[in-house]
């Protein structure tokens, strides 16, 4: 019974992700067919191909790309945006989940992305962050002043965080990308559990040999 036990939670552990992955997918792109068709019904009628969604969605996308990286498209979204950074309530969602998407923007003009070990002087804790803000240049007055950095500190399963003001030598940079930071976070760096290393078996020629009962008995009376 133990044993049919760790095999079902063992294969729903393999399953769960995949079928998960999957049904999204299928939700999105049924999303995707849904809005296509509302938008293409009247100039095709009833002709409609399936995935004629997915690629309106991705030429949307990109046309959108396109058209924001020009000055006078820039200004116009400016104005379309006033409503949503002057409302107070709208403002602070809006403002804050269009700064996280500006930091990991390919073309963010953002360089002070950066992975980090912070170790308190005289504790063994670390923890893992990000690197916001490389100085207090223009902060309002009453932070500590100094060479100090701003670190963002994620929790588990992306129920929020910490940012944190400290000194420059605090913080070592480590050889990961932001990406994989934040994913590693989100499932609170948990890692698959390794089979443990057994050490190598003795060779039988590496084993005392016994002593012989010839030799020990050749000195003996006959």
């Amino acid at each position: 019974m133990t044993r049919l036990y760790k095999y079902f939670f063992r294969g729903l552990i393999t399953v769960l992700p995949l079928a998960l992955t999957i049904y999204l997918l299928y939700i999105f792109l049924a999303w995707t067919e849904a809005v296509a068709l509302t938008f293409l019904r009247p100039f095709i009628g009833g002709f409609y191909i399936p995935g004629m969604g997915l690629a309106l969605g991705i030429l949307g996308i990109l046309a959108i790309g396109y058209l924001v990286s020009k000055q006078r498209v820039q200004r116009v979204l400016t104005l379309l945006e006033m409503p949503f950074t002057n409302l107070p309530v709208v403002k602070s969602i809006y403002s804050s989940l269009k700064s996280f998407a500006d930091y990991f923007s390919p073309g963010s003009k953002n360089t002070a992305q950066q992975v980090v070990i912070l170790r308190l002087p005289g504790q063994q804790l670390e923890l893992v962050g990000l690197i916001t803000r490389r100085n207090v240049d223009g902060l309002p007055e009453g932070f500590t002043q100094g060479d100090r950095v701003a670190v963002y500190l994620p929790m588990g399963y992306m129920i929020g965080g910490y940012t944190v003001f400290v000194p420059q030598e605090w913080v070592q940079p480590i050889q990961m990308s932001v990406e994989e930071a934040m994913r590693s976070s989100l499932i609170a760096w948990m890692a698959r559990a390794e089979s443990p290393v057994r050490p190598p078996a003795a060779n039988a020629s590496d084993a005392p040999a016994a002593p012989s009962s010839s030799s020990d008995n050749s000195g003996g009376p006959a």
